[in-house]
């Protein structure tokens, strides 16, 4: 586990793409935070949340994604993750968050739902 993390942000037509490399934990989620507020200040009303394969994720870092989802919610946003190993997708999926948000195996599947 590493305390490095790099999110930067792109966009694909009316969709904010937040990219995240490395460790997602409470440590970490500061930056994953701070993106997710500047596509929110510019209205972003979709955002994909777009994981490197080998992110690892804790139980911190879930609770990050679970609030961000939540506040997502309240803004009448639509939050979409893609990038997610197989064993992360399950986890999601066992903590509820997948009542709330969907997983694709592509960017591009997730483009394409929004």
């Amino acid at each position: 586990m590493s305390k490095d993390i790099a999110v930067s942000i792109r966009v694909n037509g009316n969709i904010s793409v937040i990219d995240i490399k490395g460790d997602v934990t409470a440590l970490t989620g500061q930056p994953i935070e701070d993106a997710y507020k500047e596509v929110s200040n510019t209205g972003a009303k979709k955002i994909l949340l777009y994981f490197d394969k080998k992110a690892y994720i804790n139980s911190g870092g879930i609770a990050i994604l679970i609030g961000l989802v939540s506040e997502s919610r309240k803004k009448e946003q639509v939050i979409r993750l893609t990038g997610l190993s197989d064993h992360f997708q399950k986890i999601f999926g066992m903590v509820g968050l997948t009542k709330y948000t969907q997983i694709f195996q592509s960017e591009e599947a997730a483009l394409e739902k929004f």
